[in-house]
């Protein structure tokens, strides 16, 4: 009677056990595969090393910040709460555009896109031809999936200064166009970026449009200049660019299988 009670016992104890480690296996493996990928020798050895905890510090300090949907913009601003409780008491104290821009800037980074837009559009109540201001809303617009509204904001910056906030204005107009379905304009744009810039993201985007006319020698240009340029870059601007340069491998894959 004991030794049935106990084998049952030590059965139902195997299954939590095997349903426990399922979870925690896949995810291990998964942390060691991205590792693998992105060529981040070290990080897998550890994570090989030092099951699940080698794994967890990955994804904390690694994949979480390997991409998002505003990766790639750098927008000027601290990004923690006590820096937003501080604009906040500007705001009501001075009542001033630069501060609900620079509000709007944190909530962008932050991914709260739509209390981002409220700020900015707050701002540009108080001033209305502040560039940056209307060039961050077009962004804040487009990851919003409203490509139309971020298009006349975008096209007026970038007629103002087509370098502004280092490029990275054009390639959202440049996106703004994709979305639209405005293929031409928009592969005119990219090709405008790429001139002055080395950026991944627009090299991929590029790509993709030639690819999309037949135009695959110029495809695989572009995309075999990403994946040159990657082994070269600063660490940040690697773990920044990471999104951008796994779209690179897989599409010269699909182009020369």
């Amino acid at each position: 009677m004991t030794g049935s009670i106990l084998s049952e016992w030590l059965s139902v104890s195997g299954w939590v056990d095997l349903v426990w480690l399922i979870p925690v296996g896949g995810f291990q493996l998964w942390m060691m595969v991205h590792a693998i990928l992105n060529r981040e020798w070290v990080w897998a050895v550890l994570i090989f090393i030092f099951p699940f905890f080698g794994a967890f510090w990955y994804f904390l300090t690694e994949f979480r910040a390997s991409g998002s949907l505003t990766r790639g913009f750098e927008l000027p601003g601290a990004q923690t709460r006590k820096r937003i409780r501080e604009l906040e008491a500007q705001i009501h104290h001075l009542d001033k555009a630069h501060h609900y821009s620079q509000l709007g800037d944190i909530y962008f980074q932050r991914g709260k896109l739509d209390k981002a837009e409220s700020c900015y559009r707050a701002a540009l109540e108080r001033d209305p031809q502040d560039i940056d201001t209307r060039a961050h809303l077009g962004q804040c617009l487009l990851r919003l999936k409203r490509p139309a509204e971020a298009r006349a904001l975008l096209e007026g910056v970038c007629a103002e200064n087509p370098n502004h906030d280092y490029g990275y204005s054009l390639m959202a107009y440049a996106e703004a166009l994709s979305a639209l379905g405005e293929t031409d304009a928009a592969l005119r744009v990219w090709q405008q970026v790429t001139a002055n810039h080395s950026y991944p993201r627009a090299k991929v985007q590029l790509a993709e449009l030639y690819i999309a006319k037949g135009q695959t020698q110029q495809a695989k240009a572009e995309l075999q200049e990403v994946l040159s340029d990657d082994p070269h870059a600063p660490v940040f601007q690697r773990k920044r660019d990471r999104p951008w340069v796994r779209r690179a491998k897989r599409l010269l894959r699909q182009l020369e299988g």
